[in-house]
């Protein structure tokens, strides 16, 4: 019987969907490997950071489904998203986890722009004539 694991991710306006099936260490990032959507190491670095707790991902096939944001914020809500799946998988990882703060919600989001003002915060240049 194949298992999988549903979990989401999210981090700004970035949305991951992960699923997790015991398998052989595929990655499927939108259709794609994982190095051609993430081309930078430190943002694969980022998404196999839960990973790096359990020695590795030969065990799991990963299928994602990402959009909206930047790079950095799909790498950082994945990473959400495998941490969620693998402690629904294996409840004694919560803890590690939860230490490394791989399952905090980062919930800072772009201020929104006021009336009257330039921007979110800041304002018209002052001009005294």
């Amino acid at each position: 019987m194949m298992q999988e694991t549903l979990a989401t991710g999210r981090r700004k306006t970035a949305v991951a969907s992960i699923r997790l099936r015991s398998g052989t260490g595929q990655i499927d990032v939108n259709g794609r490997t994982l190095e051609t959507h993430f081309p930078l190491v430190i943002q694969r670095k980022t998404v196999f950071a839960p990973f790096e707790k359990l020695g590795g991902l030969e065990r799991y096939d990963v299928i994602i489904r990402v959009k909206g944001g930047g790079l950095e914020a799909q790498a950082i809500a994945i990473r959400l998203g495998l941490a969620r799946a693998l402690v629904e998988n294996d409840e004694t990882l919560r803890h590690d986890f939860k230490s490394l703060g791989y399952l905090t919600r980062d919930s800072r989001k772009k201020e929104r722009k006021k009336y009257g003002l330039a921007g979110a915060r800041k304002r018209f240049q002052f001009s005294k004539r």
